[in-house]
């Protein structure tokens, strides 16, 4: 029989391990599926690079998403969920009516991978995995894109409401919302840079170019040909975030915001005499400064409370639970 000192190092030992496997499975890391899906990685590649090759804007849109999701109870790709008598989704939120897209795009790809791994890889994953590659695609960094992550079984229209920093957020909102997640100050001016690609409706952006200050005349006026001072007249047409390159994923953003030329007034409130100015003036003058904090944000970003483990599931369809 053994000793009582014997089964309680036996006890411990046992507690230990499963402590630490636990930890191991709720790590997330690039090879997480080398073996178990090893055509992921050219499989999504090849899909985005299709769609962008269709619409470039596209390639925004797809980045959008990830942002998105992951700013709502982090990256469990919940943004990607239709309603349902259980839950009201994230689709329908106010920063993602009318203007979140890609959704069909997101099931392109999660079909071509179903096919070449059946129920492995997650919905949440494929969203990471399309945010880098679209980067790439038009011109931007690449990164190492952690994976492992697994799927939300609900989605929630309120957090989205809550907790997705509007575009008319004053910059004491937009650090407050990106340091509640463990995003740094840095990291808020170098991930607002993904507005060098894509475009705004002008519900997002007319308040800013008829009644602020802070904005070069002529860029005003031609943003206003294309947005009615009118409430309700025209307030989805669109601009570009970036008139110098919008469909090239470049540092003119930070170039546009020294020069007051910053569409929305949270961008403009990066380089509006506040503590982010320097940060602004840097990127603006070194493209290569601003590709690795790009990077190395979006990888903190896409650490944002991820399901690991047995937690959520794997999605077989990205718009319903299993």
């Amino acid at each position: 029989m053994a000793s009582f000192s014997s089964l309680v190092i036996t006890t411990i030992f046992f507690k230990l391990l499963v402590f630490f496997v636990g930890i191991s499975s709720a790590q997330l890391s690039p090879d997480f599926y080398s073996k178990t899906c090893p055509d992921l990685i050219p499989t999504v590649k090849y899909n985005v690079h299709s769609a962008i090759n269709k619409e470039t804007r596209m390639g925004a849109s797809l980045l959008r998403l990830f942002f998105h999701d992951c700013f709502v109870n982090g990256c469990d790709g919940s943004i990607l969920l239709d309603d349902t008598s259980s839950f009201t989704g994230e689709k329908n939120a106010a920063p993602n009516a009318n203007s979140a897209r890609g959704f069909e795009v997101v099931d392109t790809i999660k079909s071509a991978v179903e096919n070449v791994c059946p129920g492995v890889v997650s919905c949440a994953d494929i969203l990471a995995l399309t945010a880098r590659d679209s980067v790439k695609i038009l011109g931007g960094p690449n990164w190492d894109v952690k994976l492992g992550r697994r799927d939300a079984r609900t989605a929630s229209q309120g957090a989205a409401n809550k907790s997705i920093p509007a575009p008319t957020a004053n910059l004491n909102a937009l650090n407050s919302r990106f340091n509640a997640l463990g995003l740094s100050t840095q990291d808020l001016v170098a991930l607002s840079g993904a507005h060098t690609i894509g475009q705004a409706r002008c519900t997002t952006f007319r308040g800013r170019i008829y009644n602020e200050n802070n904005l070069d005349d002529s860029f005003a006026q031609t943003a206003q040909t294309n947005c009615p001072s009118a409430n309700g007249t025209g307030d989805n047409n669109l601009a570009p975030l970036d008139l110098q390159s919008p469909t090239s994923f470049d540092n003119s953003y930070f170039s546009n915001l020294v020069s007051k030329k910053g569409l929305l007034h949270s961008d403009q409130e990066l380089f509006n005499g506040g503590s982010t100015d320097s940060i602004v003036t840097t990127y603006s003058s070194n493209p290569s400064n601003f590709a690795s904090d790009f990077a190395a944000a979006m990888i903190r970003m896409g650490d944002i409370s991820p399901l690991t483990g047995s937690n959520g599931e794997i999605r077989m369809n990205c718009r319903v639970i299993n």
